[in-house]
């Protein structure tokens, strides 16, 4: 018996030593992953005061030809748009003249009807219906040509009526075609406008690129071909979704760009994940940056689609630049998404294919124009950047 208590008080001591350690290991393991949590934060704050510390270190001739790069960069956008503008206009203006002079036609001719109408009933006088009556040989006769004359009267109204609509419609193709004209002479006035804005920009830029440093002016560089690499997928993407909405429309299909239905681009993280919720955090940044705990995270399809461009962004001697690794996703509905910046070798996607949501895309990385590990995520309406903050839940 006193050896079964015994054996008893042995157990619970050793129970009571286990649960001892359990809970100092908790404890413990507790207190790892505050500290890992705080030299996180702490990593990213003095990432992002080493930036802050960059940034106020650029000469004054550096700060303004970045402003510039930017400001030309957003010129030339609004005079491609212009462009784009012009061009429907005067696409529009050409079927409208060619319009007009078809119904211009039809109602000359309709016009001239009417008239040796209008003459024909003049010479014969007004009939009345006594007269009709007198010279009918019977009844049936008489209700024959009752019926006949108020016959011919209706389609002399209908055919009056017709040609009055038709006057009405072409003085409205008419109307229609001077304000597009005006439009026109008005856009190629906003036109012509900015490419003296831009040429006056180019110019100052020039200036102050000659006061730079030959660090200062290989950065230059960098963002001069960021922008010019953001502009051509901008076109690129431009055209897709131009073409498909002409798809849809010939096919009545319906595509309104909407902001619901997304999920987040990093897969197990949320906006508390991104520490700069500003948009746009800095000129030129065309999208929002995840960058809190997000090493060896997966990048995943916010909503379903089909990839447009999967690739990576290399200099002639292979190094990366811009955009890095990325992805584009055409979502259909006149919306597209932008995954950039993705470790080398990740992309587990190319072009055309079909994507669902959550799909993983790659892995979070740092390739391309980028200063440390994060997900430069964008949204795209009808190919040009939007706020993508709106879009994440």
């Amino acid at each position: 018996m006193k050896k079964l208590i015994f054996n008893i008080l042995g157990i619970i001591i050793t129970l009571i030593f286990i649960f001892q350690n359990v809970s100092v290991y908790a404890a413990n393991t507790k207190s790892d992953l505050e500290n890992q949590a705080s030299d996180t934060q702490d990593k990213i704050e003095q990432l992002q005061k080493e930036q802050e510390e960059i940034q106020d270190n650029r000469s004054e001739a550096m700060k303004t030809v970045e402003n510039l790069i930017y400001q030309i960069s957003d010129v030339e956008k609004e005079i491609d748009d212009l462009e784009t503008k012009i061009d429907d206009l005067q696409q529009q203006i050409k079927v409208n003249e060619k319009d007009i002079e078809q119904k211009t036609e039809e109602y000359n001719k309709q016009e001239e009807l009417l008239d040796a109408r209008m003459i024909a009933l003049y010479k014969s006088g007004d009939t009345s219906y006594l007269e009709i009556f007198l010279t009918s040989s019977s009844m049936t006769d008489f209700l024959s040509k009752y019926y006949l004359a108020q016959e011919l009267v209706e389609c002399d109204k209908e055919f009056m009526q017709s040609v009055t609509e038709q006057k009405k419609e072409l003085e409205a193709k008419k109307a229609e075609l001077e304000a597009d004209k005006k439009e026109l002479d008005s856009s190629l006035n906003q036109q012509k406008a900015k490419q003296v804005t831009l040429t006056s920009m180019k110019e100052e830029k020039e200036r102050y690129a000659a006061q730079l440093t030959e660090a200062e002016k290989k950065n230059q560089e960098e963002i001069e071909q960021f922008e010019k690499d953001k502009a051509e997928i901008e076109a690129q993407l431009k055209k897709i979704a131009e073409e498909e909405a002409k798809k849809n429309q010939a096919n009545n299909i319906a595509s309104t760009p909407s902001a619901s239905g997304y999920i987040f681009p990093v897969q197990g993280l949320s906006k508390a994940n991104i520490n700069n919720k500003t948009y746009p955090s800095y000129p030129g940044h065309t999208g929002v940056d995840v960058n809190i705990n997000v090493t060896g995270k997966n990048v995943v399809a916010v909503k379903a689609g089909t990839v447009v461009i999967s690739t990576a962004l290399r200099n002639p001697n292979g190094t990366y630049r811009s955009y890095g690794e990325y992805v584009v996703i055409n979502h259909h509905d006149g919306t597209m998404t932008l995954y950039a910046h993705m470790l080398s070798g990740s992309r587990k996607v190319d072009p055309g294919d079909t994507v669902v949501q959550g799909q993983i895309l790659g892995t979070v990385g740092s390739t391309g124009n980028s200063t440390g590990t994060h997900l430069h995520f964008e949204v795209k309406v009808n190919g040009r950047s939007v706020n993508p903050l709106p879009y994440l839940p």
